[in-house]
């Protein structure tokens, strides 16, 4: 982020910094207000960016230069997330993960929660929190009759899942973000990150599981009928997530690139495969889109667009010098963290990413690699910190009050756990 991308404003930063509180108080209260954040992000950029275009000091192309600059920042993240979501929604429509659940020993309920701890660990750093965090609820709700023991094993799935899209840049939006923008190295995220988030998650296990006994009875999963070609799918599309990276530093291209390509595979793959089949055509890519969400990629859009326009106008330049001065970057990262279980961590990341300069902190510097770790496993403190824990709370009807009392303790042995793994080895 350089000087090309800022405007020095002065009376106009006030009502862009306004317009932006407005706008990101009516996500928070989305249930309140009714609104969808997607639509409260989307106008809340706009306003931010009229705001900045009436500044009267600055020419119309100047404007315009700076929007466009911004604007293709943003679009790799989002091109990068349709080509993500559309790739795992193939999958799941192939009912392609069923295959990985149908693989487990079920016998034990503590053998069944690690067992179900470290797939969610290890899918989320492939897939994504999200979507880890639904497949993984949906598994143990037709595994497990009792409430309470239903709602332990989906807190630990949030923790999991993440806690484990925090080591690779596939796992979870902010890492994304901090990849795309050249703040960490896939290789660095790995390296550096792999083993603070693995003790995070087995502190946080270890005290939950002793909550964790006897047997399934027999029970057994409700098994849905895989797709024809569901396991060519699940192995050609997780490779394709995996492959993201090495695509990346194979060509140089930019990484949504590796994303699309990805998915043009699939969709040729897929058309191959059904195209002669008239009872396969739900299982083709254009009758699988309209399933994709694309209210959460608006969303991002339009976070993204207001930070970028905070940014722009200077505000956050300005708020990076108070924080460096009052707060010393070496607590900086752990704030972050906290704030993010219950600031969305994308938005928080995004600011720092203004904030802080490649020039002051370079690539693959402790302190971005300290910002993924804590905004990534922060969101799992309180239950609306995170997409996976709003997800827990939709699937299971977990309440905010429930999930303070017996999953805040674990998730900071986690966040701290990890934090002070990756400061000693480091």
């Amino acid at each position: 982020m350089g000087e090309n991308h800022v405007i020095e404003i002065t009376h106009h930063a006030g009502w862009v910094l306004l317009a932006f509180i407005i706008g990101y108080l009516a996500i928070i209260v989305e249930q309140l207000v009714k609104f969808n954040k997607a639509a409260t992000s989307l106008l809340m950029a706009v306003v931010c960016w009229t705001i900045l275009f009436a500044e009267p000091y600055e020419s119309v192309e100047r404007h315009l230069e700076i929007f466009s600059l911004q604007m293709f920042k943003v679009s790799q993240v989002l091109f990068f997330l349709l080509g993500a979501l559309t790739i795992v929604e193939i999958i799941n429509e192939h009912r392609g993960f069923q295959i990985i659940t149908e693989k487990l020993t079920l016998f034990s309920k503590k053998k069944m929660f690690w067992i179900a701890g470290f797939l969610t660990f290890f899918l989320s750093a492939a897939l994504d929190n999200l979507t880890t965090t639904i497949v993984m609820v949906s598994l143990i709700s037709k595994l497990i009759d009792n409430q309470e023991e239903r709602m332990l094993f989906g807190g630990m799935i949030v923790i999991a899942a993440n806690v484990g899209g925090s080591w690779t840049p596939i796992g979870d939006v902010p890492l994304t973000l901090l990849w795309i923008y050249g703040q960490l190295s896939a290789f660095a995220l790995i390296k550096y990150l792999f083993i603070p988030s693995l003790v995070g998650l087995m502190a946080a296990m270890l005290w939950i599981s002793r909550n964790i006994k006897g047997d399934f009875d027999g029970q057994s999963i409700i098994r849905e009928e895989i797709q024809p070609g569901g396991l060519i799918v699940l192995v050609i599309g997780i490779s394709c997530l995996v492959l993201v990276p090495v695509f990346r530093l194979a060509t140089n291209l930019p990484v949504f690139m590796g994303m699309i390509l990805g998915l043009g595979l699939m969709w040729v793959i897929t058309d191959l495969m059904h195209f002669k089949h008239d009872d396969r055509k739900h299982l083709m890519v254009p009758s699988i889109l309209p399933k994709v969400d694309v209210s959460i990629i608006l969303f991002y859009l339009g976070i993204l667009l207001s930070i970028n326009a905070l940014e722009s106008s200077g505000l956050l330049k300005t708020s990076s010098e108070w924080l460096e001065l009052h707060i010393s970057t070496h607590y900086i990262p752990i704030l972050i963290g906290l704030v993010s279980s219950i600031v969305d961590n994308v938005s928080l990341v995004a600011a720092s990413i203004g904030m802080f300069p490649l020039a002051a902190f370079p690539k693959d510097s402790p302190f971005w690699l300290q910002i993924a770790y804590c905004a990534g496993t922060g969101g799992s403190i309180l239950i609306i910190g995170s997409a996976a824990g709003v997800a827990l709370m939709a699937l299971q009807k977990v309440s905010f009050i429930w999930y303070t009392k017996k999953m805040t303790f674990p998730a900071l042995l986690t966040y701290f756990a990890g934090l002070g793994t990756y400061l000693y080895l480091s």
